[in-house]
């Protein structure tokens, strides 16, 4: 569980990375999805998050699409016919929206999963 810390001109959020569902950025401000439900807007591109994830010791994110990042560890079910993600697990809030994606992100999001969770039987 380890912790980010993220600075911007007002604020110093701490969070841990285990408590982040997704990442959406719109333009210039990115919204970050807590496991509680819970949404905090930041005026960051996507691109600062993909770094800030990419130096975790243990990082669950996948960057998904352009403007979007996901916590793989979460991840309860890919529906490429519905194009939908949810996630779950014990913590998760049952109010945490669905995420709706193209065909083909979902497709290759699909193929992450099952080569990620086939490693990690062997970790």
């Amino acid at each position: 569980m380890e912790l980010l810390r993220i600075h911007t001109a007002n604020e110093l959020v701490r969070v841990s990375a285990d408590e982040i569902l997704y990442v959406l950025a719109d333009g210039n401000y990115s919204d970050m999805i807590m496991v509680s439900g819970a949404k905090h807007t930041f005026t960051f591109q996507i691109h600062y998050f993909e770094e800030l994830f990419n130096k975790l010791e243990d990082n669950p994110f996948l960057r998904v699409t352009r403007s979007l990042i996901v916590n793989v560890r979460h991840v309860y079910l890919i529906n490429i016919n519905d194009r939908i993600i949810k996630f779950g697990g014990k913590n998760v809030d049952a109010n945490v929206p669905i995420l709706r994606l193209g065909r083909d992100s979902l497709k290759k999001f699909k193929e992450f999963m099952a080569d990620y969770d086939e490693r990690s039987k062997h970790n």
